[in-house]
């Protein structure tokens, strides 16, 4: 596999350890601050903290990789013999990263084009995988970008959470969206839309919603072959269950990924997140 183009990506894609190591994918972290304290996303001991602090109610925040990280990640990708570089990030919409990659990338060795793939977690993740299979066949520059942003625009995430209170705080959704759901007393089902993170409907109970969530992602996903990734934070007996059902109902299931999503994404949504990935080949 050649490796003259190279991909870089942020934590928030959440990729299967196997596929960042098969395709030598270079991953920047974001942070999560607990307290004083800033630990890398993506790591077992950030999520353990997270959950402690949340239970505790501790103050929780995150911070997006200054342009000196993605400068060295660069830097490292040309020394290692890079020509190029394709550098994938979650929505400029919701996180600065985007825009420290591009300042980093005006004074890269090689040329480097940044990507603002509207999405985040698996959503982003199977962007990168698109970019990653066009490179491992010798494809060009443009011709990865090209792969990862059809595959963006193909792919939709939808997800459950609580309550809206965290990602009010972290000013990712609304403050009357986030009053919407909490005074009607209803469950939140979201989708990122165009970037942002939207209320798409309104639900009365939990049971209700995730069974909503699933109808959504069969709908998606249609009888063509598509790649599932289901997501959660402190749900993980409600994940493995919605995965079952979907790898049953879906007939042109090729991957399917269920994964616990790091601090950075975690801070963002509090425990009992539960999200679906619906990525069409």
């Amino acid at each position: 596999m050649s490796r003259s183009l190279v991909i870089v990506t942020d934590s928030t894609a959440y990729l299967p350890r196997a596929a960042i190591e098969s395709h030598a994918i270079r991953v920047v972290p974001l942070t999560v601050v607990l307290g004083r304290e800033a630990l890398e996303d993506g790591t077992e001991e950030a999520g353990r903290r997270l959950e402690q602090a949340l239970r505790q109610r501790q103050p929780v925040t995150t911070s997006r990789p200054g342009p000196s990280m993605f400068a060295a990640a660069y830097r490292a990708a040309a020394e290692a013999g890079a020509t190029g570089i394709v550098s994938l990030h979650l929505s400029s919409e919701i996180s600065g990263t985007y825009d420290a990659a591009v300042v980093a990338a005006r004074a890269a060795p090689v040329p480097v084009r940044v990507v603002d793939s509207g999405m985040v977690a698996m959503a982003l993740g199977f962007a990168v995988l698109a970019a990653a299979e066009v490179t491992a066949v010798g494809g060009t520059l443009d011709e990865a970008v090209a792969g990862a942003v059809k595959r963006a625009e193909a792919t939709r995430a939808y997800f459950y959470v609580d309550t809206l209170e965290h990602l009010r705080r972290g000013g990712r959704i609304g403050a009357a969206q986030a009053l919407l759901g909490s005074a009607l007393a209803v469950k939140p089902l979201l989708e990122l839309t165009e970037g942002r993170i939207e209320l798409r409907e309104k639900v009365r109970t939990a049971g209700k919603a995730i069974a909503r969530l699933e109808e959504l992602a069969v709908d998606h996903a249609g009888a063509g072959p598509v790649d599932i990734a289901v997501h959660h934070v402190a749900a993980g007996e409600r994940a493995a269950q919605l995965a079952e059902r979907l790898s049953r109902r879906l007939p042109g299931l090729a991957e399917l990924h269920v994964s616990e999503v790091g601090a950075v994404l975690g801070a963002h949504t509090g425990p009992g997140l539960l999200g679906v990935v619906v990525s069409p080949r």
